[in-house]
């Protein structure tokens, strides 16, 4: 059973072009690790103010082996800048199949 991982990130106004040039810059950065099978950065609208970053993944290790792998590099790809969120929340769904 596939799952969903959507990373809430509080972002001041200003900061969402920069959120979205980073973005851009790795995009396909996890299109090979194991499991993975989606990523969408989605911008808010309409009275929210949090990007939303989706990615969908074969299976709950899969993700938990690339966050684990992620967190050991120390969030290398910021290469020295300072982080544009100013907060984050982790939200995990189980996609259900119909």
């Amino acid at each position: 059973m596939s799952i969903v991982v959507i990373n809430a990130l509080s972002i001041p106004g200003e900061a969402g072009p920069e959120l979205e040039k980073r973005f851009a810059a790795r995009k396909h950065s996890v299109d090979q690790e194991p499991g993975f099978e989606g990523f969408q950065l989605l911008r808010p609208v309409n009275g929210e103010d949090r990007y939303f970053v989706y990615t969908q993944w074969a299976t709950r290790e899969d993700f938990e082996n690339w966050r684990d792998k992620r967190s050991g590099a120390a969030h290398a790809h910021n290469d020295g800048k300072q982080p544009v969120a100013s907060g984050a929340d982790l939200m995990e769904f189980e996609v259900v199949e119909l």
